[in-house]
């Protein structure tokens, strides 16, 4: 006796491609209180922590002095290129002049600064996976704070899927902006640790 898998061969025929905007919509409602992110197709939902608002809050704080208030962002959907980047940034600092794409969200061509504020559980992304897109993207400063660790790591000169500058100091030592598009200095002395 033969048996024919028809259902096999009907399910060869059906298109598995995957879009940000399919899977986002498959995690509405978000929980409350969680960041929601897709990194190379891998989706990642983390709680918010205190400690983190805290030094998020802190360095939008700190780039007021440079930015307009619309030109910030925290937490709100932005995709990069490569395969399935949908990231929910911490801190975003957009170019004067930033314009929206065709769906209403902001560019990844119109960042001038990325920070990301270290999680547990999802470290590796900011240290890995989302350093190597940010400078893809071109992004110019890319800023790591690690609670964990009270490091800060400050990236520029994207070229490829790398930054040629990279510098790592302790809280307490500020981040010196002044010759990038950003302008200023943050001060890291009252960043918490965790």
């Amino acid at each position: 006796m033969t048996v024919v898998d028809t259902d096999r061969i009907e399910m060869a025929d059906i298109s598995d491609e995957r879009t940000l905007d399919m899977m986002f919509e498959w995690l509405e409602p978000t929980p409350e209180g969680f960041k929601v992110e897709i990194v190379e197709g891998n989706i990642y939902m983390s709680p918010q922590r205190r400690t983190h608002w805290r030094i998020i809050l802190d360095i939008i704080e700190q780039l007021r002095e440079r930015y307009p208030r619309e030109s910030l962002l925290s937490d709100v959907r932005i995709d990069f290129p490569g395969l399935l980047n949908g990231f929910a940034c911490d801190v975003v600092a957009l170019a004067e002049g930033a314009t929206e794409d065709a769906n209403g969200r902001c560019r990844y061509q119109d960042i001038e600064f990325v920070a990301e504020v270290i999680s547990k559980n999802t470290a590796a992304n900011d240290y890995g996976a989302k350093k190597a897109t940010y400078a893809t993207a071109g992004v110019p400063v890319y800023v790591i704070v690690d609670p964990y660790t009270g490091t800060w790591h400050l990236h520029t000169l994207p070229k490829g899927d790398e930054y040629r500058s990279v510098l790592s100091l302790d809280f307490g030592t500020p981040i010196d902006l002044t010759a990038t598009l950003v302008g200023l200095t943050l001060e890291t002395g009252e960043f918490p640790r965790d």
